[in-house]
């Protein structure tokens, strides 16, 4: 039953509440410490557009200025930036601009540019820089980054977009245009005020040398780590950035891969070793990352094709057996934009339980994989408004197993219960839209020995001061009869930097359920022990929360203002949440 529970992985890379599927390894990172090109002439180039017609720089002689960007197919924030971008040209086109996009990515086919412009509406010329000859010339590292010239040829502006999207947060708005203020500004013939920012965004994947042979190939080292690891995530139709089902697939990322992984981004888990061991643990192995280093450092040779292993396998259609109940999250689909912030949507559903119910299976299937990051399922008692903190019935996010309970255990919802649907969605360039559903399977209360209960350590009274990088919220909750604990779910929003669980038995003596040092707002997991940990009656589990509402938290919506409790990201929460059954 343990290791059947739903792993709620609330997340995968979240740009501010914009959840970008990660998981999904996005390879998102800040640009490093290097030479400013600003002051540098580019030379002159020629390149095919998406259609293969040659395009030159020359072309635009008459502008006042250009704005080169590296862009490409599937990093989450060039889907996003590719509408900004056209927004710019529209503004400042009449004005003398001109954008001029270059996708140098050895991984993305012409093809899959044209797609790209199709998809997103691209109104500037967006062009192939094959072998990544103009990529390399320039210096270029990200996708996006900007190159703002002037009609000289010289770099006067370099960096980023703007402001609103960046590593693991997103701003409800930008708060700084940079490419804008850059365009005003040297069409007005002004200094650059900024003229260095950092670029934000995936590796260019550059086109390498791939080695025939080596000591770490892909068909018998690596495609055993990214089938058990990543694969589950990194597929057609699921929410991360791009596939890793092939050897093929890997090409151009290998950069970004060994980022995420060497930065401890990917795969995502923040629980502190040092304390408990969980069935859920998602990190990589120090033997594996090695392997996976010593393939990149070698060449990434494939290997011989008969020692690749069987690929996983995914079911198509329920995980559970065949649900005796359907229930959609409303009558109609929820209309997803094609970028900025959606915050949570909370929908009640009324599935007409006349008389109590016992679950024993429950799924919660996105009916939009590519935008859908996660949802909560939470159970409203009969004349009650608000749901039940303590009785979450499923929830989704990448990655996620079903609830499948076994050993005579369900789930009991009393009869006049309605169902609170939370949804999370992230805008991934394109308007897209959602109607997800769970599927529910009852048993009869005969057969029911212990009931999966929910327990909560929480503090809806807090404030947080503006400006405070280290503001402690503590919670705690007393056990009042013999448990079972079987995981724990830390739930903040976006200022929360840290929470702990600490057991103080009865003897006195205490300790550390579950330490997460570095929470992330981008992957809120439910950590799902090994074994059980029997706390008796009398024990006292504190939770403790820290909170960061100062400036350098980039996901903080607004650190002038004191924060309290509130349902949206831009309020906070301070929940331990705890699955507990009867102890025998």
């Amino acid at each position: 039953m343990h290791r059947r529970l739903v792993c709620l992985a609330v997340a995968c890379l979240i740009l501010g509440n914009t959840w970008i599927p990660a998981n999904a390894a996005t390879g998102i990172q800040s640009e490093g410490a290097e030479t400013s090109p600003v002051g540098e002439q580019i030379a002159t180039f020629t390149l095919p557009n998406a259609y293969g017609k040659p395009v030159s720089l020359s072309d635009f002689k008459g502008k006042k200025c250009a704005a080169i960007v590296f862009l490409g197919t599937e990093c989450p924030l060039a889907k996003l930036y590719g509408p900004r971008l056209n927004d710019l040209q529209e503004k400042f086109g009449d004005r003398g601009l001109q954008v001029i996009g270059i996708n140098s990515n050895k991984q993305d086919s012409l093809t899959e540019v044209a797609a790209y412009v199709h998809r997103h509406d691209i109104a500037f010329p967006m062009l192939k820089d094959k072998g990544n000859v103009v990529a390399d010339a320039m210096k270029a590292e990200r996708t996006p980054e900007v190159f703002l010239i002037d009609a000289d040829r010289v770099i006067r502006y370099h960096g980023r977009i703007d402001d609103q999207y960046g590593v693991g947060y997103a701003r409800d708005k930008k708060t700084r245009s940079d490419l804008a203020i850059a365009v005003e500004e040297l069409q007005a013939g002004k200094s650059i005020s900024q003229p260095k920012t950092e670029a934000v965004g995936c590796h260019i994947g550059r086109t390498k040398e791939v080695a025939e042979l080596g000591e770490i190939t892909y068909t018998k080292h690596i495609a055993p780590i990214f089938n058990s690891r990543c694969v589950t995530c990194h597929r057609e139709g699921e929410i991360a950035p791009f596939t890793l089902i092939s050897y093929e697939d890997t090409q151009g990322w290998e950069d970004t891969i060994l980022e995420v992984i060497g930065n401890n981004r990917m795969p995502p888990w923040s629980a502190n070793p040092a304390h408990g061991e969980f069935a859920n643990d998602a990190r990589l192995s120090e033997e594996e990352k090695e392997l996976i280093e010593q393939w990149v450092d070698g060449g990434m040779p494939e290997g011989d094709p008969s020692e690749l292993p069987e690929p996983p396998v995914f079911t198509t259609g329920w995980q559970i057996d065949e649900p005796d109940q359907v229930i959609q999250m409303r009558d109609k689909p929820f209309d997803v934009p094609a970028e900025g912030v959606v915050d949570y949507q909370r929908f009640v559903i009324d599935p007409g339980w006349d008389e109590d119910k016992y679950v024993v299976a429950c799924e919660a299937r996105p009916q939009n994989r590519a935008v859908v990051h996660h949802i909560l399922v939470y159970v409203i008692p009969p004349g009650g408004r608000n749901a039940d903190l303590r009785k979450v019935l499923v929830g989704y996010a990448p990655g996620s197993t079903p609830v499948d309970l076994d050993d005579g255990v369900a789930i009991h919802a009393e009869a006049g219960s309605k169902l609170l649907f939370e949804m999370h969605y992230t805008p991934n360039g394109t308007a897209q839209s959602d109607l997800s559903y769970i599927g529910v399977k009852f048993t009869d209360k005969a057969n029911v020995e212990k009931e999966l209960e929910g327990a909560i350590a929480v503090n809806t009274k807090f404030r947080i001061p503006p400006g405070e990088a280290n503001h402690v919220v503590t919670a705690k909750h007393t056990i009042r009869k013999d448990i079972e604990l079987l995981g724990m779910t830390p739930h903040m929003h976006l200022r929360g930097k840290a929470f702990r669980y600490t057991a103080e038995f009865p003897s006195g003596e205490e300790e550390i359920l579950l330490d997460v040092p570095a929470y992330d707002f981008n992957w809120q997991m439910k950590y799902i022990l090994k074994e059980p940990r029997k706390l008796p009656r009398g024990t006292v589990v504190h939770c403790r929360a820290v909170f960061d509402n100062s400036e350098y938290n980039l996901s903080n919506p607004d650190p002038s203002k004191t924060v309290g409790w509130g349902d949206q990201s831009w309020n906070e929460m301070m929940i331990g949440f705890m699955d507990v059954v009867k102890a025998d």
